[in-house]
């Protein structure tokens, strides 16, 4: 049997860690009756733990996940910290406390409209089991992808459906640090390669698409991503080069050719103009090797990006507004470009 190898290089990455068998977690107390909402809550937490607070997660009673550290740095045994609900989030919550030591509490069902005031002692921290992570937590066991997407709209992450096909997790970390996880299901497009994603949390600025003029060839263009992760550092990189062809492999209408440089790991990163403009999607690469065995030729630095407009309609059909701009004035250098798409620009992990 015959078969024909991929001409494009998608540029997710895996990385296989041996799974290890899970372990059942303690069963948690059921969360009671729901009480009447309150307009809004001011709840206060005091950690008596005689430990130092690494986190603190408060959600609704129910959520699958425990969306992000409500706590803007360690907090000291002894101290207050205080917190608001919002209205239609109702009277039941569901908190959890992680100390330094890695031990935690956790607190179900809790009626802050009852109780507005929470109190943690030392007997109510317990050990966590290592084989098994914590809901909306990375499993450091899990078999791992990656890739980078970039905040198209408040807690809207856009990257590429191979990033995220077939994860049973998806977490983003931000461009401060944050770890966040995404909300499934992910809104798709597989005929563009594209995936919209919900990620409570505020994961970075929103970043801006050029409505105008129309893109050139021979543009100079920044791409901004993770690449090679695990052997790279793992800050973000910039690459720059230019549009070359205003059509994809094989006369694609909807992707642009360019020679900024991308690796494994940059599929689903922007590809900003030199005002710091959205002007495409990062997605693919030729196979070098490949097209080498084909045509007795390596090819040299033949990259792809789903066009600008092309995710701009693919956002419409999900609900959502892009934000653009025309693109005018003075050009910026590299750094500063850099620097807006860093704002926005968020590293993808998958685990499977």
């Amino acid at each position: 049997m015959t078969f024909r190898r991929p001409l494009l290089l998608s540029l997710a990455m895996l990385g296989v860690l041996a799974a290890l068998p899970e372990s059942r977690r303690p069963a948690l107390a059921q969360a009671a009756a729901p009480a009447e909402a309150p307009a809004e809550a001011r709840v206060q937490f005091a950690n008596r733990t005689g430990q130092e607070g690494r986190s603190l997660f408060v959600v609704r009673s129910g959520r699958a996940d425990w969306g992000r550290n409500l706590l803007p740095g360690p907090m000291p045994s002894g101290k207050v910290f205080n917190f608001r609900t919002e209205a239609e989030a109702g009277c039941r919550f569901d908190l959890r406390f992680v100390a330094a030591d890695g031990r935690e509490a956790v607190l179900r069902g809790r009626d802050i409209c009852q109780g507005p005031r929470i109190a943690l002692e030392a007997e109510d921290l317990r050990a966590v089991s290592t084989s098994r992570p914590a809901p909306g937590e990375p499993n450091p066991r899990a078999r791992v992808s990656s890739g980078t997407g970039f905040v198209v709209a408040p807690d809207r992450v856009l990257t590429n459906q191979h990033v995220v096909g077939g994860c049973g997790s998806i977490f983003i970390r931000t461009a401060d640090g944050r770890t966040l996880p995404a909300v499934p299901p992910a809104r798709v497009d597989a005929g563009l390669d594209l995936a919209l994603l919900s990620v409570p949390g505020n994961p970075g600025e929103v970043l801006s698409f050029r409505n105008a003029p129309e893109v050139r060839r021979g543009e100079g263009v920044i791409a901004y991503g993770f690449p090679l992760p695990g052997l790279l550092s793992s800050d973000p990189k910039l690459t720059r080069g230019e549009v070359n062809g205003l059509n994809g492999l094989g006369n694609n209408p909807g992707h642009y050719q360019i020679s900024a440089e991308v690796q494994p790991g940059n599929s689903g990163g922007p590809l900003l103009d030199l005002r710091g403009h959205v002007v495409g999607v990062v997605v693919s690469k030729l196979h070098a090797q490949n097209i080498a065995k084909r045509t007795g030729d390596i090819p040299q630095n033949v990259n792809f990006a789903v066009k600008g407009g092309a995710a701009q309609d693919f956002m419409r059909r999900a609900g959502l507004t892009p934000r653009g701009a025309a693109s005018t004035g003075p050009e910026l250098g590299g750094a500063d470009v850099g620097d807006i798409a860093n704002r926005g620009t968020v590293f993808i992990r998958c685990e499977r």
